[in-house]
C-alpha cells in the first residue's frame, strides 16, 4: 500500500497527496505520517513543489477534519452508538477531560491514533466549530510542516526517519519542535539581554 501510494504522489504529485490526508481525516487507515515525510524528501529533490504540496495538503486534512466533525454534529446518535466505548473513542474523551480543547491540537500530530475519535466527540458534544477549528489548523499546521520538515531536512534519509518516528509516535517530533523551541528562546534571550554598561574609572 505505501509503495503503491508513493509511487502516485510521484507520478501525479500534490493533489494525490490531498486526496490521501482527507480520506485518512475522515477515518481510513492510511500511512499519511509517511506519505507527509516522504513528500517533504521528495520536496527537496526537486520532484514535488513544497509550497503548494504543504498547502493543498493542510487544507485538505482540515476539511476531512471537518467532515468528521459534522459526521458528529449532525449523526450524534448514530456514532454514539457505533464507537461509543471502543477504546479509542475512551481514550478521546480521557484526553478531552485532562487537555479540553487542546486534545484537539495535540492529537493532529502528538497522538494521532485518536486523532479521529476527537474530531466525531468534538461533533457530538457540540465543541464550537470555530473554536475546532482554530485548534486543528494549529495543529495540523504543526503536523505538516513538521513532518514534512523532518523528510525535507533528511532527504534521502526520509525512510529511516519515518521508522523511527513510527517507532517512539509523535514523541519524536514533540522532542525537536522543544528542543527547536529551547535554542530559539536561548538565543533570542541572549539577543535582547540588557547590555552591561561599563563604569569608568577616574
Amino acid at each position: 500500500m505505501s509503495d503503491f501510494l508513493l509511487t502516485q504522489i510521484i507520478n501525479y504529485g500534490a493533489p494525490i497527496i490531498g486526496g490521501i490526508v482527507l480520506i485518512g481525516a475522515i477515518g481510513l487507515p492510511l500511512p499519511c505520517t509517511l506519505l507527509i515525510i516522504a513528500a517533504g524528501a521528495f520536496a527537496r529533490q526537486g520532484i514535488l513543489s513544497w509550497p503548494v504540496t504543504a498547502l493543498v495538503g493542510l487544507v485538505s486534512v482540515v476539511i476531512g477534519d471537518g467532515i468528521g466533525y459534522a459526521m458528529g454534529f449532525y449523526a450524534r446518535e448514530k456514532i454514539l452508538q457505533r464507537f461509543s466505548g471502543t477504546p479509542r473513542w475512551i481514550q478521546a474523551e480521557q484526553a478531552f477531560q485532562r487537555w479540553g480543547p487542546m486534545s484537539i491540537f495535540f492529537s493532529r500530530f502528538f497522538v494521532t491514533a485518536i486523532a479521529v475519535p476527537v474530531n466525531l466527540l468534538s461533533g457530538t458534544a457540540h465543541f464550537p466549530y470555530k473554536r475546532f477549528f482554530l485548534f486543528d489548523l494549529a495543529g495540523e499546521t504543526v503536523w505538516i510542516f513538521g513532518f514534512g520538515g523532518l523528510g525535507y531536512f533528511f532527504g534521502s534519509e526520509w525512510e529511516l526517519v519515518s521508522d523511527f518516528v513510527s517507532d517512539f509516535g509523535g514523541l519524536t517530533l514533540g522532542l525537536l519542535l522543544l528542543g527547536i523551541g529551547l535554542r530559539l528562546g536561548i538565543r533570542w534571550l541572549g539577543n535582547h539581554h540588557p547590555a552591561k554598561t561599563k563604569v569608568s574609572e577616574g
